[in-house]
């Protein structure tokens, strides 16, 4: 439930206005050198208060090793790491409680968990627990790095928002509806090996899809050509092989076939959808009255929360890779610095 890998596994833990979100990752190796200064590109880029269309919730993000780490390396058992939450505002979400938001886990958490859930923020359903995935996804490539995957390249970029490739454009139609918008990010590794997945179940694209949907706002998931391959030919589809080494003169697979990696690049896209909290006036039901009525939902919201998805997108990438390189034994246990 809150919990993914086989060997390299994560879980997550905490909510948006508690004391803290955290991560504890298992299966690390021994020996790998590791400090919070590794980790901080990446955490700086997930960080709201960044830009047009950000939320202006700002926290310091500083992680806390509580586990895992000694003398300034991994030890080989679980690593935890804590995020502090400091810059909440809870009485936002004590006002518009009694109207449960559309598009938001607030109704079906009511009804699974009888009323006890943490509903501040969003509680455990709040994108602000990305922050340990995120860590993850650091170690993860730091690991695969000493482990002589140097050509290990992986990049993700939000290529459309609400529609337009125009990314200001896209944004600016939100700012002049007063509304969210969403958008289309996409991924692209280099450097991967061949033979990383299995058939069937555990292929490339099922475990990446499995840990793509876990983002909040994912609403689809294509790789290579994805749903434009319906359109197509056999013929025009399939990527003629080049060379011993595997490169095909075309990438319509996105770099897996039979749901294994065939050195190519890897390819797929996200849809994003708009996020939920708008501050456009919409009319729902208000469960204390059993009534609908208007209401907008106040507190501090992306426009846009494509934006801020491009480095989580990597890290649970990066996360997949990893797993899947200790499953093939390209990592050692004990890893020489």
């Amino acid at each position: 439930m809150n919990s993914f890998g086989r060997i390299f596994r994560i879980s997550i833990f905490g909510e948006s206005h508690g004391e803290c979100v955290g991560i504890t990752i298992d299966g690390c190796p021994a020996g790998l050198s590791l400090s919070p200064e590794d980790l901080a590109a990446d955490l700086e880029r997930r960080k709201g208060g960044q830009g047009k269309g950000i939320t202006p919730r700002t926290e310091d993000d500083i992680p806390l090793f509580k586990s895992g780490v000694f003398n300034g390396k991994t030890t080989g058992f679980p690593i935890t790491i804590l995020f502090e939450n400091k810059n909440t505002r809870s009485e936002d979400y004590d006002k518009q409680r009694s109207i449960p938001r559309p598009g938001h886990a607030d109704w079906v958490a009511h009804q699974k968990f009888g009323g006890n859930e943490d509903y501040r923020g969003g509680g455990h359903f709040s994108a602000r627990l990305t922050a340990g995935i995120v860590a993850a996804g650091a170690i993860a490539k730091i690991m695969m790095n000493k482990c002589g995957m140097t050509g290990l390249g992986i990049h993700a970029m939000v290529t459309e928002i609400a529609g337009e490739k125009d990314l200001e454009k896209g944004l600016q139609k939100a700012i002049d509806a007063k509304d969210s918008v969403g958008g289309i990010v996409e991924c692209r590794v280099n450097g991967l090996p061949t033979g990383l997945g299995e058939p069937w179940f555990d292929s490339v694209e099922s475990v990446l899809s499995h840990i793509l949907f876990g983002i909040p706002a994912v609403r689809g998931v294509e790789f290579g050509t994805g749903f434009a391959a319906a359109k197509m030919f056999g013929s025009e589809h399939n990527d003629a092989i080049e060379n011993r080494e595997g490169k095909t003169r075309t990438n319509h697979a996105g770099g897996v076939v039979g749901g294994i990696s065939n050195g190519n690049e890897l390819v797929f896209r996200l849809a994003i959808k708009p996020t939920s909290s708008t501050p456009k006036e919409q009319n729902s039901l208000n469960w204390d009255t059993g009534k609908t009525e208007d209401f907008s939902v106040k507190g501090r919201h992306d426009l846009c929360v494509a934006l801020r998805a491009p480095v989580i997108v990597e890290a649970v990438t990066a996360v997949v890779l990893a797993d899947f390189m200790l499953l093939e034994q390209r990592i050692p246990r004990i890893i020489k610095n």
